[in-house]
């Protein structure tokens, strides 16, 4: 990141243990810690903003996108009903086929019911 070598890591060390002082050292450390700490926290709230920033983009490009396909595809084939033009109304309920009133009959199970409940083992006594 900063591309520091050895011998200035070295040199920054012997400096500031002269400015400093051996003494006063750990104190000036631990400060120097909680700063690089906030500068981390700090930079990491950013980046995650921007991160966040780039993802509604994206996803406001797809949705456009999306947008011009389906116009396109509407366009192509105009005479297929939207989900709009449809009046469920004037559709009925849905009719139950003679090979689904077979299986159902078969199974024991009235029309109206949706699925054959499982048979599950009896647990061991």
């Amino acid at each position: 990141m900063f591309d520091i070598g050895a011998s200035e890591l070295l040199m920054i060390v012997i400096i500031a243990v002269v400015v400093i002082g051996p003494k006063d050292m750990p104190m000036a450390l631990r400060t120097a810690g909680r700063w690089i700490g906030k500068m981390r926290r700090i930079s990491g709230h950013f980046r995650s903003g921007i991160d966040a920033m780039v993802r509604e983009a994206e996803l406001e490009d797809m949705e456009r996108k999306w947008r011009e396909q389906n116009e396109a595809i509407m366009k192509a084939h105009p005479h297929l009903p939207s989900g709009a033009d449809i009046d469920l109304e004037q559709m009925g309920p849905p009719s139950v086929s003679a090979e689904a009133r077979r299986t159902a009959s078969s199974a024991g199970t009235d029309e109206t019911s949706r699925e054959a409940e499982p048979q599950l083992p009896l647990p061991p006594p």
